[in-house]
């Protein structure tokens, strides 16, 4: 028999009851309440969290079945089912809601198909890289492969242009102006390849023109913005082929907003159908309207007027169809006409620099125009 190594005293001593002998657990130093008569056919035990005896009750650490007599407990209450149908009731909307949003938002896709949702949403295409947004140097670079040098050839002589490619097969956007009348159109790209070209359609009321390449394919397309989020002293950027110098680069700030500019609609007024009569050491300018005066020769009598963008951005003959760009690369006008006041005041026809009077059509009137040009309308 193994003897225990227990010290003397660590076992629990119990008090013992009359016999001597130790008791585990102790007798209740109370008996359990009885069972309460409330009449004939009627008992009552005590209610749970009662304290007793032998528990102390509910809230001391017992059980709370025995205490004092309380009224015995009715049958109870059916339980009420309303949680289930309400709460699916609730999925039932939410989910309503959600199909409803969708269904509207469908919707809303296949009928809003009005003007200014065209006008104010973004076209994307070619974008500046986060590194180089906001420099000068970043849009010129990553613009200027979109825009383009344009050679029309009328009966009026040979004109030079610009434009802005706006689908990867070769569709340009560029100013009525320097197409009209044309019988030939040469492009050459950024790269100097050179393409033959063919007018689509012609808006003479807005000055715009959509041109398209023969044989291209994989061109870097522009990005076209949103105009109306344009802002007087947003710094801008200006591309085109001012006296046939492919690629040239200009900035300024946007000068002022909404400014009527009047423009010749045909190519029988001023210097023909471009700004610049090439090999001829013209170097008119396309005449324009501003303010009740005619600068850089007559507009004639078929005239048009939009609101314009005016900028600051040094513009030159041959910028017109060119892009001006805002600093995230987006475009946000069609470069259209130039003030010279050398040019107005001068018969000999020399070559006139920019003053910082330059404007351009708003990206916006592209937009709401382009399935007209695309259908081959003219006007």
């Amino acid at each position: 028999m193994t003897e225990s190594q227990r010290p003397s005293g660590e076992y629990p001593m119990y008090p013992s009851y009359g016999n001597g002998d130790a008791a585990y657990p102790p007798p209740p130093s109370y008996q359990p309440a009885p069972p309460v008569a409330m009449g004939p056919g009627t008992t009552v035990w005590p209610a749970p969290g009662t304290a007793d005896a032998y528990t102390g009750g509910a809230g001391n650490g017992g059980d709370g079945l025995h205490g004092l007599p309380q009224p015995a407990p009715g049958p109870s209450a059916p339980r009420r089912r309303v949680r289930r149908p309400v709460a699916l009731l609730a999925a039932v909307a939410i989910a309503a809601a959600i199909v409803g949003g969708g269904t509207a938002t469908v919707i809303g896709q296949l009928t809003d198909n009005g003007t200014d949702s065209t006008a104010g949403s973004v076209i994307p295409g070619t974008t500046v890289s986060q590194s180089s947004k906001g420099t000068v140097s970043g849009v010129a670079a990553a613009l200027s492969p979109t825009i383009v040098e344009i050679g029309a050839t009328s009966a009026s002589g040979q004109s030079t242009g610009s434009g802005v490619v706006i689908t990867s097969d070769g569709e340009i956007v560029t100013n009525n102006h320097v197409v009209a009348g044309a019988t030939s159109i040469k492009v050459t790209l950024s790269t100097g390849k050179t393409y033959t070209a063919e007018v689509v359609g012609t808006d003479a009321d807005k000055d715009l023109a959509l041109i398209k390449l023969q044989g291209a394919s994989g061109l870097k397309t522009a990005t076209l913005g949103d105009s109306s989020k344009v802002a007087v002293g947003d710094q801008v950027v200006a591309i085109g082929s001012p006296e046939g110098l492919t690629g040239t680069v200009t900035s300024g700030i946007v000068s002022a907003l909404d400014r009527d500019v009047t423009v010749a609609k045909d190519s029988d007024s001023g210097s023909g159908s471009g700004q610049e009569q090439g090999g001829q050491g013209g170097g008119q300018q396309w005449p324009f309207e501003f303010g009740g005066q005619q600068f850089n020769g007559d507009t004639g009598e078929s005239t048009t007027t939009y609101k314009a963008i005016q900028t600051d951005a040094s513009l030159n003959p041959g910028n017109s169809g060119g892009a001006l760009i805002n600093m995230n690369g987006e475009i946000i006008g069609i470069n259209s006409a130039m003030y010279s006041a050398s040019s107005s005041s001068s018969s000999s026809g020399s070559s006139a620099g920019s003053v910082g009077l330059g404007f351009a059509i708003p990206v916006n009137t592209l937009k709401a125009d382009l399935d007209t040009l695309r259908a081959g309308n003219s006007s």
